[in-house]
């Protein structure tokens, strides 16, 4: 068996399942973002027309408080899309940490082994 770093077309794939991650990271945000939130935002209504007449910052938090479902949601919404951001960021500044790149390299290979009927193959290997 080949090893990993001596051949660039690993290093490709490699490369490929780290973007195809990034992708569905941001795809599941933008799923909450267009699923959970406006839920979240729909179960807020008639706090947020009042919010529209006087604003105040205590009527936020009264209405967050009292409307447990919807903190939960917009939270989750906000949470996941600031993890990703930070995740990311972490990536590009200072490199993709050794654990997480042999975590990759792992995968790829088990892509690899399992050849034509992994449902990533044609993504990372093709």
């Amino acid at each position: 068996m080949e090893k990993p770093g001596d051949n660039s077309t690993f290093a490709n794939q490699v490369q490929r399942l780290h973007r195809l991650t990034v992708y569905f990271r941001w795809l599941f945000v933008l799923v909450l973002w267009l699923v959970v939130a406006p839920l979240a935002i729909w179960d807020l209504r008639t706090d947020i027309q009042l919010w529209r007449e006087h604003f105040t910052w205590t009527a936020v938090r009264y209405a967050l408080y009292f409307r447990p479902l919807a903190t939960l949601g917009l939270s989750l919404c906000i949470g996941m899309t600031m993890a990703v951001l930070i995740w990311q960021s972490r990536n590009i500044i200072w490199g993709l940490p050794e654990q997480e790149q042999k975590r990759l390299e792992q995968q790829v290979m088990r892509i690899r082994n399992q050849g034509s009927s992994h449902p990533l193959w044609k993504w990372i290997c093709g």
